[in-house]
């Protein structure tokens, strides 16, 4: 969904320019020495902000955690930043950047949790490696948390949610907390950020998961394309959407 271009947009961000990081290449290996934090403080990365529910009410609920959030959407981020300010929160910053440079902007083993919350599905099959845990973004991934780091995963497209199980399991990441009806049962940790409550009202089930590196986490080798994704790509057929994901703002 396009997003309409926000009002004073730039003399916005400007006002909030304390908590958005312009540089995030020259902090890499210093994200903690930015907050002013002690090296054992837990450095989380948040994947798609939209409008900063999840990531503010995290920092707000872990306030000795450090949170890094990052979209590539100027006109969603602002309105993530200024959550952020009305809140008073000074344990995260946020980053108007893209997942495929992630390794740009941290050290080997840098932060301890990645969160990817309701990513874009990329529906078409040969637009697989674009899906954020496509194999060779969790190759990267595994590289930045270093072992005992977790990614923790939530989606609404079933479609997605089966193919990123298999990824995982390629890169032999342990897998816990998986389910595909995260609201059947209560749940009162869980963030359930405006975009999650839409499409769940509407009857469309919560998936989610935590993939944990361990010493038998490794890339997988190349992922070969299935007859059916082959054909598809032949014929250049498009996937019908499925309702959800990518379909909307995230939060």
């Amino acid at each position: 969904m396009r997003q309409r271009k926000k009002r004073n947009l730039d003399k916005r961000l400007d006002a909030a320019s304390h908590l958005l990081v312009e540089h995030p290449e020259q902090q890499k290996g210093q994200w903690r020495a930015l907050f002013e934090a002690p090296p054992e403080a837990k450095l989380m990365v948040e994947l798609g902000c939209g409008k900063g529910t999840f990531v503010c009410e995290s920092a707000r609920r872990e306030p000795d955690a450090l949170f890094i959030a990052f979209d590539k959407v100027p006109e969603v981020l602002v309105m993530a930043v200024e959550k952020a300010i009305r809140e008073g929160l000074t344990n995260v910053r946020f980053v108007l950047g893209d997942a495929a440079l992630l390794e740009e902007f941290f050290e080997p083993g840098e932060f301890d949790r990645l969160y990817i919350n309701f990513c874009d599905p990329w529906h078409k099959s040969r637009q697989a490696k674009r899906r954020l845990t496509h194999r060779n973004f969790l190759a990267s991934y595994l590289r930045l948390l270093g072992v005992g780091g977790q990614i923790h995963f939530k989606t609404d497209n079933r479609r997605l949610f089966d193919f990123s199980v298999e990824e995982f399991e390629a890169c032999h990441y342990a897998i816990s907390e998986l389910t595909y009806d995260l609201h059947a049962t209560p749940a009162p940790w869980n963030i359930v950020t405006e975009y999650e409550r839409t499409w769940s009202e509407k009857g469309y089930p919560i998936n989610r998961l935590v993939a944990t590196v361990t010493d038998e986490t490794a890339p997988a080798p190349p992922r070969k394309k299935r007859a059916s994704e082959a054909a598809a790509e032949l014929s250049q057929k498009e996937e019908q959407p499925f309702p959800g994901d990518g379909q909307a703002e995230q939060m």
